[in-house]
């Protein structure tokens, strides 16, 4: 979702995961594009004094982490956010959790949140760019969690006709207006139309337009 655009500056990266090969490569593939990981660590508890002592920019932590391996980074991820209201957090998975996403997402308004697919890390332009658009306060969610959830039951969305569903499922993908005018090769007033009636359909209050699309995206993890 395309709430601030992108940082285009360096920042400050605390970074949680247990895997000592992949924690690596993160930091080197981050200082590739200008960005300091100024604390790695392996465990939630560490994640938590990390930030308290380096304020980062943004955070980036793995779902399941030490001692448990359940959820303790993503429930490590909400109380920083609890604590610090805006800090950017990204989060990467293993698996798809639609709960995750949902649990993260509901977290303070929404905005400045990401929930990736570990094999999104592979991509690395997606990667960087996924990571500078929650920085900049955007909500990304992982395109193969949306794909996923299009094949399960919709009964808060059944009353959205199928173009207003694909604009929705673009809009959980992080896009912008002009880039799902662009992938549905449509005018941006027919798609800012589609969205007006999306936030009609489902019901929500009025509010800016950037925060109706973070409660429409959470809307449409929940269906």
């Amino acid at each position: 979702m395309d709430l601030g655009g992108l940082v285009d500056r360096p920042l400050r990266i605390a970074l949680a995961e247990d895997s000592v090969l992949l924690r690596e490569g993160l930091i080197g593939l981050l200082a590739r594009f200008g960005h300091q990981v100024v604390a790695a660590v392996g465990d939630a508890a560490a994640l938590v004094a990390a930030v308290e002592a380096e304020t980062p920019d943004i955070v980036v932590t793995d779902v399941r982490m030490p001692p448990g391996f359940q959820d303790e980074g993503l429930h490590a991820a909400v109380r920083l956010r609890e604590r610090r209201p805006g800090l950017p957090v990204l989060v990467l998975s293993q698996y798809v959790q639609r709960a995750y996403a949902a649990e993260l997402l509901d977290s303070g308004d929404g905005s400045g949140v990401g929930y990736l697919l570990k094999d999104r890390v592979g991509q690395v332009e997606e990667f960087v760019t996924a990571l500078s658009e929650v920085a900049a306060g955007g909500t990304v969610v992982d395109p193969e969690v949306v794909r996923q959830l299009l094949r399960r039951r919709r009964d808060p969305l059944e009353r959205l006709t199928p173009r207003e569903r694909e604009v929705l499922a673009l809009i959980a993908e992080g896009r912008s207006n002009g880039a799902i005018a662009r992938a549905l090769v449509v005018s941006e007033a027919a798609v800012g139309k589609h969205i007006s009636g999306i936030f009609t359909k489902l019901d929500l209050p009025q509010a800016e337009e950037t925060h109706r699309r973070v409660l429409a995206v959470l809307a449409y993890l929940r269906a």
